[in-house]
């Protein structure tokens, strides 16, 4: 059973970006184990605090990264790119030199905005840096998820029947992408 771990790039306790991680985490087909891994306890990454004793949060989250078999990176589009904390999480999984937890790992991404284009930007950036860090990462359904505040209803329930069907869609194509990465 692969075992894929979403991270948010949003720290906001409500952010559209967290309220569609829920909907692909129970779009997931069955046989995909699915956990939400928190970014917001890592501090900044700075290579004088791993040259000492690297901060406990670092070491929790490379243990836990480590352990999957995929990531899904759901991320909201600040200032056309990633949000910090997401960029953050990338270099801390990154290091030190030589031990990079995220490579050869499969990856998927959705960015989400109120906007119109759907965090294009962020998106883009976020693919660069996964490029970079050895990610092979899914082409294809592209997840720009634009326009998205009037999708969810005042409880955080996704409304909108049209992305359901089409979170679902990347799912299953993510859930197959995960399968061939595996088996290289």
């Amino acid at each position: 059973m692969p075992r894929v771990a979403v991270i948010v790039g949003s720290l906001r306790k409500n952010a559209y970006s967290r309220l569609v991680s829920r909907v692909l985490i129970a779009s997931a087909p069955d046989h995909i184990n699915m956990k939400l891994v928190e970014i917001g306890q890592l501090p900044f990454y700075n290579q004088d605090l791993e040259e000492a004793q690297p901060p406990e949060p670092w070491l929790a989250f490379r243990h836990t990264i480590k352990a999957v078999d995929a990531v899904l990176f759901v991320t909201p589009e600040y200032n056309r790119s990633m949000p910090a904390a997401l960029k953050n999480a990338i270099d801390v999984g990154s290091r030190p030199r030589g031990q990079n937890i995220w490579s050869e790992k499969a990856a998927g991404v959705v960015s989400v905005s109120p906007g119109a284009i759907g965090g294009f930007g962020a998106n883009n950036h976020l693919r660069q840096s996964l490029m970079a860090v050895n990610m092979p990462t899914l082409q294809h359904p592209e997840a720009y998820i634009g326009g998205v505040a009037p999708f969810f209803d005042s409880n955080g329930e996704l409304i909108n029947d049209d992305t359901r069907a089409f979170l679902k869609l990347f799912m299953d194509t993510f859930a197959t992408w995960i399968d061939t990465v595996r088996k290289k």
